[in-house]
């Protein structure tokens, strides 16, 4: 089946389209200023991140899901800071790294106005391992438009488990193959193919800072590969 065929486009939205390294690096270093504290907040923000996705992946594949992203990541915080020998930052402190700092991050400056025109033509849907509430919180915040929400969450099986990607065909009444899993990540990406998704890599080279993503070469089976969004709805048509 072409590309021709595709009916909706499913966005992964942690680190395609919000920028949550630069978000937490700032709520680290917000918090350890208060202490006159000074650690390497990138990395930082980094390990908190990396830890948070393994608890998170692949959530519900042996047992019913227990937790939301948001639980993760209050768990996964208390870990890091206690391993950075930051045990000195407060509950509202943590509250603002872990829940206030997710909620409202900026999202990549290239992604609202292809939203706007890739909508002409297609659904356009979060589909995300972040609970519902972060992603309605910054699409309040970004302005984002998204034609539906479809959180891990409510499924119940965490990316990267098959069930994930079939039911949120499902919930969009779609075939697989009539829907385009847009993200930045192989991993997400592959997950998605081998359920029968198309897949479009977009590059977003600062996701994890100024070392660069841990994944940033494109597998070559990918349908589309970008580096922006404007170039996405350009390859869609929809420029």
């Amino acid at each position: 089946m072409s590309l021709s065929a595709i009916k909706a486009l499913t966005f992964d939205t942690g680190g395609t389209i919000l920028d949550w390294h630069t978000g937490l690096r700032t709520a680290l270093a917000t918090a350890g200023a208060t202490h006159d504290m000074s650690r390497d907040w990138a990395a930082l923000a980094n390990e908190f991140r990396r830890r948070s996705l393994l608890g998170m992946l692949n959530h519900g594949e042996r047992a019913p899901a227990s937790k939301n992203f948001d639980d993760v990541h209050r768990e996964t915080l208390d870990l890091v800071l206690a391993d950075a020998a930051l045990d000195a930052f407060t509950a509202a402190e943590r509250r603002a790294i872990c829940w206030d700092a997710w909620h409202n991050l900026d999202c990549w400056p290239d992604f609202p106005p292809a939203l706007v025109a890739l909508r002409q033509r297609y659904v356009c849907v979060s589909f995300s391992l972040l609970s519902y509430r972060i992603i309605i919180d910054t699409a309040r915040r970004n302005d984002l438009h998204w034609d539906a929400v479809i959180s891990c969450e409510g499924i119940g099986k965490y990316k990267l488990l098959p069930e994930a990607y079939y039911a949120c065909a499902k919930y969009l009444q779609l075939e697989p193959a009539e829907c385009l899993m847009v993200a930045c990540h192989n991993f997400d990406l592959n997950a998605a193919r081998a359920c029968g998704f198309k897949t479009a890599f977009v590059r977003r080279p600062n996701e994890w800072g100024a070392g660069g993503p841990p994944d940033p070469v494109p597998d070559p089976h990918h349908d589309v590969v970008v580096d922006t969004f404007p170039e996405l709805a350009r390859a869609l048509q929809c420029a």
